[in-house]
This record gives structure tokens, sequence and C-alpha cells, in this order.
């Protein structure tokens, strides 16, 4: 099988080189050119030393990597994807977006949540948004993907099989998540710096997290209504990883049980997200450089409160390594290709 051309445009922030080190290892994929505004002209192993021997490619700018690319990942900020992506679909290459521009279906919560227009309606239309597990069925032969928020990963898959069922209360439901400092970027902040975030712990965005409507967005289509939720994130003093912990009321014919039926049932098969045992706690070290999701289930028999505690790295299924299996998906490619990373113990 000819190899496909794939290239990252932000390939030095740190989700763009975490895309740069999983194509390294995939079966089907060559990594034929990386951008970068920041260091163009620089070898990527001279920002990145660990790539040294393994891939020394010098940074070129975004049209060369469009170019000469059957596939293009943008890892960029939000505001910055559209002409790319237009480029693109144009030339009939499959485009990736790590960044925010396609998340979100109505451009009146891109305005309220990110201060921007959409200036291509047309592109947004056509646009597939995907969570692998969730919206397998809309991705092959898609040429413009929106890949998911990492926040919004991990409470999605730990929240789908009980809005697809509905099962619980959404007007019940509070969602507070944990994340390592990568879910930043790579640029500096006085929040991420390390005598602010090291040995601390707290929230931050409270209920203003740019991640709420998206995760509402993906929520609704679940259950078939409009929800709402609080949502609270918190900065870990880890570098990568989620913890999202979830709490809502059952309804009242559902207990733990058919919960736990509901999980198992859903998730069938399902190479990447893995139901715990009952009495096992979800938690971030297990799914560390991993493309899994970890889910456990938990309930409170005094309020009624069902308990989900879902987990995954986030630059990897929360970012690279979802964006990679959508690539795969979409050029009909095996699934797991190249995502076959067992976590480390330690």
């Amino acid at each position: 099988m000819k190899q496909i051309k794939a290239g990252v445009i932000g390939a030095t922030g740190y989700a763009g080189l975490e895309i740069v080190r999983l194509l390294l290892s995939h079966p089907d994929v060559e990594v034929s050119a990386v951008s970068s505004v920041s260091f163009e002209g620089q070898a990527i192993s001279e920002i990145y030393p660990q790539l040294t021997g393994l891939f020394e490619q010098k940074l070129t700018d975004d049209a060369a990597v469009v170019d000469s690319c059957d596939v293009v990942f943008g890892s960029l900020p939000h505001g910055l994807s559209e002409k790319i992506a237009r480029r693109c679909y144009d030339a009939g290459k499959l485009f990736i977006d790590m960044g925010a521009d396609f998340r979100l279906k109505k451009e009146s919560d891109y305005q309220t949540w990110y201060g921007g227009n959409y200036e291509d309606m047309e592109l947004h239309r056509k646009a597939v948004y995907s969570i692998p597990e969730l919206h397998r069925s809309l991705v092959k032969g898609a040429k413009l993907i929106a890949n998911p928020g990492c926040y919004v990963t991990s409470v999605c898959l730990g929240l789908a099989p009980v809005m697809k069922a509905g099962a619980i209360d959404p007007d019940t439901l509070v969602i507070d998540s944990k994340s390592g400092v990568t879910g930043a970027g790579r640029g500096l902040a006085l929040n991420t710096h390390y005598p602010e975030c090291n040995e601390a712990f707290s929230p931050y965005k409270i209920a203003s997290h740019r991640h709420t409507p998206e995760i509402e967005q993906v929520l609704g289509e679940l259950s078939g209504e409009q929800v709402t939720v609080t949502f609270v994130p918190h900065l870990l003093p880890v570098n990568r990883g989620i913890v999202s912990t979830m709490y809502m009321k059952l309804r009242l014919d559902f207990d733990e049980e058919t919960v736990r039926a509901l999980y198992e049932s859903f998730y069938s098969g399902e190479q990447f997200v893995k139901l715990l045992p009952k009495g096992a706690a979800a938690n971030l070290k297990n799914v560390k450089y991993s493309n899994y999701c970890h889910i456990s289930l938990h309930t409170d028999a005094r309020t009624g409160r069902l308990i989900v505690v879902s987990t995954l790295d986030n630059m990897v299924k929360g970012a690279a390594g979802q964006a990679i299996q959508n690539m795969n998906l979409a050029l009909g490619l095996e699934e797991s290709a190249g995502l076959d990373l067992v976590p480390p113990a330690f």
C-alpha cells in the first residue's frame, strides 16, 4: 500500500508534536512536512531533541505542508484554521482541525465563547465533528473533521450511555474536571509557571470555560433535548491527563446494576474505552501516553446520585490520538493503526 503523506501545521506546539510522535509509528503514514511560524527554517529536532536521529525535518511554512500532503493536521489557536481548511478542501485533501474553529455548529455560540465569526459558512456545513466512538458512522470519506476538545472527550465518553438512555435528570448534572498543565499549550502563562502550579491545585474559568458549549452540544445530541451543565475545570500539577468526575440524579427506573449494563452494552467491542470493574476507580496514571479512556461507575445510595469518573490522556485520546483515530476512519484504515500504545505502569 502506498504511504499516505501527512503534514502537521503548528508542529512545535504540544498537540502538534504529539501528532508527529504518534505518526512516526503509524504503519501507513509518512510524515512529509511540518510547519511552525515561530521556528520556520529550523529542524524540529532542534526544538525537541528527543527527535534527534529519528525525525529531523526542517520546519516550513503552512502552504508547503498543504501542497505536499494528503492529510493535514492543523494544530492552531482558534480563528486560524478556516483559510487553511478551505485550501485543503478545494484540493481534495483531508484537513483535521485540532482547534475550535469547526467544533460548534451554531455561529452564535462561537461568537459568544470565542469572540469570532464564521467567514466560510459552506465549509462549516461540510465539517464533521467526531468523537469516534460516538460519531464513527459520519467520518468515513470526510474531508474536513473537527477534532473535539480534551475535556469534552472525557466528559462525553463518560456520560454518553446514560444520556442516550435517558437514565439521568440532566438538570442535576455537575461536571468537575481536572487537567494536567499541557492542556494549556506551550505558551507561557502565570498560572502554568512552575512556582505557581507546583504543589498547588485550583479551579479556573469557573462556569465559563470555552468547552462548555461543546459539552452541551454533544450531550444534547445524545439525549435529544437541550442540555445545560455546570462545568468547573481545575489545574492539576502534573504534565498530562484528565480526570472528570460527574454527579447526577438517576431517574426512578435505573439503579447501579441497570446503569452498568447500559455501559457494558454501549461500549461493547470498543477498543479504546474501558469500563472498569465494580469497586475500581479510574486513575489518570493508568491511561498516560495512550489512546484509552477509563470509566468507573459509583452510586451514592443515600442521595440517589450516580457518580461517573472518566479519565484519559489529554494529549493523546484528548487530542492527537483521537485525531489519528479520526484520520484512520476517514481514510478507511484500521481504526487503531498507530495507536496500539500500552500505558506504562509508572
